[in-house]
């Protein structure tokens, strides 16, 4: 069992994981550090999930299955926050001092959890942070999927407490896991993602891959971005950078496709002003001198406004 400092609550939303779950389930109970607490919350799954879990359940007395009804479908961004919410709604998460939306497809090392919270131990300013996504293409290779070092992957998003109150949480919209990252660093916060050997892991189902297609995910994806309110340069410069990584070509135009596409019928963005103008401004910086240059002066500029952890909360 984990100690109080490093008790961590894991909140994980599913719907029909039959086919990769008992990956994830296995890896995390294999972990160093277990989890405190593991909600589960099956999002009207139709096949084999709702047994797996009793199983494990009957196992492990750190796990606990919440239920919501089914919706119809498998629902990304909006649906995956709402279930994530009906799940924390079920215990007190001020009880401890780490929370993770943990997704059901994922195979981890087996000192995940503990490593990540060893470097926030030696850097209190880091806010969130995650290892890295790898898959395996058909031929068994491992391919990265090419994570910014600047977020935490939205797969396995490792909070400190303190710091997912400040920033307000998730939003219930596509691009929750770029959002929450950029808001944290307005905040003076950091948020990372780290290539460890100890810390690749390996992603069952391809990000962005969708449950209809590669294509509809990509083109969700420019959504968000636009969502997000993402400078339109910064972005096809991102959608060009794409296009050299699978599928080739087509992914990175089905992004730009989706950004323009929601641009020209007007659809709505996120109503903080202020957030986009942050965004957009570190953007345009990231496309002058580099990502890594533009997040460094971020961090720097903003680490007066960070407010430090209080051990007593």
């Amino acid at each position: 069992m984990a100690s109080a400092s490093r008790a961590y609550l894991l909140v994980s939303p599913c719907r029909n994981e039959a086919e990769y779950m008992r990956r994830t389930l296995d890896s995390v109970i294999a972990q160093s550090v277990p989890p405190a607490k593991w909600i589960i919350v099956d999002d009207g799954s139709t096949d084999e999930t709702p047994a797996i879990l009793a199983d494990y359940v009957a196992r492990h007395s750190f796990i606990q299955v919440v239920t919501k009804p089914d919706r119809g479908h498998r629902a990304v961004g909006p649906g995956v926050i709402e279930a994530f919410y009906h799940g924390l709604d079920q215990v007190d998460a001020g009880a401890y001092p780490y929370l993770c939306k943990l997704d059901l497809d994922l195979d981890l090392p087996p000192r995940y959890f503990e490593i990540l919270m060893t470097r926030m131990e030696e850097n209190p300013r880091i806010g969130t942070c995650s290892g890295k996504p790898w898959f395996r293409n058909a031929a068994g290779r491992w391919i990265s999927e090419k994570c910014g070092d600047e977020m935490s992957v939205g797969m396995t998003k490792f909070y400190r407490r303190e710091c997912f109150a400040q920033i307000g949480g998730f939003v219930r919209e596509v691009m929750w896991d770029a959002i929450d990252c950029h808001k944290a660093r307005q905040l003076g916060w950091i948020a990372v993602s780290w290539n460890d050997d100890a810390l690749r892991f390996e992603h069952l189902r391809p990000m962005g891959s969708s449950q209809k297609s590669v294509f509809t995910g990509r083109r969700r994806h420019g959504f968000g971005q636009y969502y997000m309110g993402s400078d339109p340069l910064y972005f096809v410069a991102t959608g060009l950078y794409r296009m050299a990584h699978p599928p080739y070509v087509l992914g990175g135009l089905a992004t730009i496709q989706g950004f323009f596409a929601a641009w020209l019928r007007g659809e709505r963005q996120h109503g903080d002003d202020a957030l986009r103008a942050f965004v957009r401004a570190y953007q345009r910086r990231a496309l002058k001198v580099g990502k890594a240059r533009a997040v460094a002066e971020i961090e720097a500029e903003r680490a007066d406004r960070w407010s430090p952890p209080n051990p007593a909360a």
